[in-house]
């Protein structure tokens, strides 16, 4: 079976909700791999790794039921929050090397299809939309991925991601969202952060 890098945290935060830590204190982190400095939004709680690697399997499990094909997920996640169930702050990175797995922009839009199919495939009655652009973030472009996701009991679900290379690693800052509101925190919080 062919394996696919995919960076598909956007997608498992849909099928799981998860158990968290207790509230932090931490207001600000500082990425030193990154030379990233963000404010976490308050009210959010760190995600209990535990909890995480089930998300994270059960994920992967939908995304290989749906492709028929094995996922290699290298992802190293770098933090994850949350606020109420399906209100999740994420950010990670995995290895990436474009003279090993080719063109990056070629391969981020072939993932962000398989996404967008998965979506598709495991909720059939939702309406989805997405959309592709370029945002800037402290001056540095980032690949950016839009989905909204209409449930036909009247849940609203947005999932925004966005990628960079940064050398060999793939940066990503995942957002997924039910309260716009929180989402617009969540927003705000990685658009005003600092790579320096």
């Amino acid at each position: 079976m062919q394996k696919i890098i995919l960076n598909c945290i956007i997608l498992l935060l849909l099928f799981s909700s998860c158990d968290s830590q207790t509230k932090s204190d931490v207001k600000t982190l500082k990425i030193e791999e990154f030379n990233w400095t963000i404010n976490i939004p308050e009210n959010f709680e760190p995600i209990n790794q535990n909890e995480w690697n089930k998300t994270l399997k059960k994920g992967m499990d939908a995304i290989e039921n749906t492709l028929e094909e094995e996922v290699d997920n290298q992802a190293v996640t770098i933090f994850s929050y949350k606020n109420g169930q399906f209100n999740n702050f994420e950010a990670n990175w995995q290895p990436f090397d474009v003279e090993i797995d080719g063109d990056y922009l070629e391969t981020y839009s072939e993932v962000n299809s398989m996404i967008y199919q998965t979506f598709k495939t495991q909720i059939p009655d939702a309406k989805l939309d997405s959309i592709s652009s370029i945002q800037k973030v402290n001056g540095l472009e980032f690949q950016r991925f839009d989905i909204s996701i209409d449930f036909p009991n009247g849940i609203k679900m947005k999932t925004i991601g966005f990628s960079r290379l940064f050398d060999k690693k793939e940066f990503t800052m995942n957002i997924t969202s039910v309260d716009e509101k929180i989402g617009s925190k969540m927003l705000d919080a990685f658009l005003n952060s600092k790579f320096e």
